[in-house]
């Protein structure tokens, strides 16, 4: 199993056994499960990962290390998101925030589906910036 270059791998990450086809689906699921924002239901581009995660994580150690991921990385766009809604009702302040809101956006689509593709591939994906909340 490979991972994303430039990044090292933790030890418990280099005993994770080389996922089978299912296994690289459902890690490919729980990255893209996040998509789910696109249904205006507040919080579900990290709802739709977290489920996934939760019914699928004991079924094979890559869809939790990926569902994991995924999360994490959903978790740290939530707090962004939530920041840069609240710095936009002050005035001046609010100007700013909506390009950053925007690129911020397409950050999380491109990003999202990098991790969608590596976890197809059976390889460990990390996202750039991400709060490891889940371990």
């Amino acid at each position: 199993m490979t991972e994303h270059p430039g990044m090292e791998m933790a030890p418990e990450e280099q005993n994770l056994e080389a996922p089978n086809k299912d296994a690289k689906m459902w890690a490919m699921i729980c990255h893209l499960a996040a998509f789910a924002f696109i249904t205006c239901i507040p919080f579900a581009n990290l709802i739709g990962p977290l489920i996934i995660w939760l019914i699928k994580r004991r079924d094979h150690p890559f869809i939790d290390d990926q569902g994991k991921e995924s999360v994490n990385f959903q978790i740290s766009v939530t707090i962004v998101a939530v920041a840069l809604g609240i710095l936009g009702f002050i005035p001046v302040v609010g100007l700013i925030t909506i390009p950053v809101s925007l690129l911020l956006i397409v950050a999380v689509i491109v990003l999202v589906i990098m991790g969608a593709v590596a976890a197809n591939r059976g390889e460990l994906y990390r996202y750039p910036v991400n709060l490891r909340l889940l371990k």
